[in-house]
């Protein structure tokens, strides 16, 4: 079972985002150790879930029929 993704966490940089064992920045545990992944929120700022393949179409830019 995964655990459930946050969508705003505390401290995303103290994370790597990049599996579900979520190890410290200093640690990494899986893949070559040379980088963390980091969090969606990171990247993208707050409202990440918002956008993206899953997300629901503004309707203001919805076609009118």
């Amino acid at each position: 079972m995964t655990k459930k993704f946050p969508d705003e966490p505390a401290n995303p940089e103290r994370i790597c985002w990049g599996c579900d064992k979520y190890c410290s920045a200093d640690s990494l545990a899986c893949g070559n150790g040379s980088d963390r992944t980091q969090h969606p929120i990171e990247l993208f700022g707050k409202g990440w879930r918002a956008w993206g393949v899953d997300a629901a179409p503004d309707p203001e830019e919805t076609p009118k029929e």
